[in-house]
């Protein structure tokens, strides 16, 4: 006894739904599955630690810059040369707040946007510095600041202290 095609078919088919519709109905369930867990981690935030002076405004604005960006704090409020020290950056490329994110050292005003391109490029280094406090950077911009924006170099720091430029930000000073 021979089968015929629909017999040999799925249920499904068997029961008039197309192969086209069950495509359909399938690859939105298969993308759904593949983004639910970037949706999970973009409403909580991507997690960040950071060591800070408890006065420090500029540090408390950088914060609110990235939590602005989608990123979540624990936040210590115990200075950072220990744990700047401890995670081997060297004190000339330190600044005023020093973070943890994704396994990387985030040194001073590094924008929001730096920071999820290095964790998206996941290089073999330290992390992140814009040493000293640069005007015009997230955190030293505003009125308060006169809206003066300095030129700055965010640095890429290698896991020996070397370091090379990830990005300038070249504005001209305003007057």
């Amino acid at each position: 006894m021979f089968k015929t095609a629909t017999s040999a078919a799925p249920a499904a088919l068997r029961r008039g739904l197309s192969r086209r519709h069950l495509l359909l109905t399938a690859l939105p369930l298969a993308g759904a599955v593949l983004v639910a867990p970037r949706l999970v981690r973009a409403a909580t935030g991507t997690p960040v630690e950071v060591w800070k002076d408890p006065n420090c405004g500029c540090c408390h604005d950088w914060i609110e810059h990235m939590q602005a960006n989608g990123f979540t704090f624990t936040i210590h409020d115990t200075g950072n040369n220990a744990v700047r020290a401890r995670l081997g950056l060297p004190q000339k490329l330190g600044s005023c707040h020093t973070a943890l994110v994704g396994g990387y050292l985030i040194e001073g005003h590094v924008p929001a946007s730096d920071v999820r391109a290095l964790l998206l490029q996941k290089p073999k280094a330290l992390g992140l510095t814009v040493p000293g406090m640069p005007v015009g950077s997230p955190g030293m911009d505003g009125a308060v600041y006169g809206n003066r924006r300095d030129p700055y170099d965010v640095l890429l720091v290698g896991r020996d202290g070397s370091t090379r430029i990830f990005k300038s930000y070249n504005q001209k000073a305003s007057s």
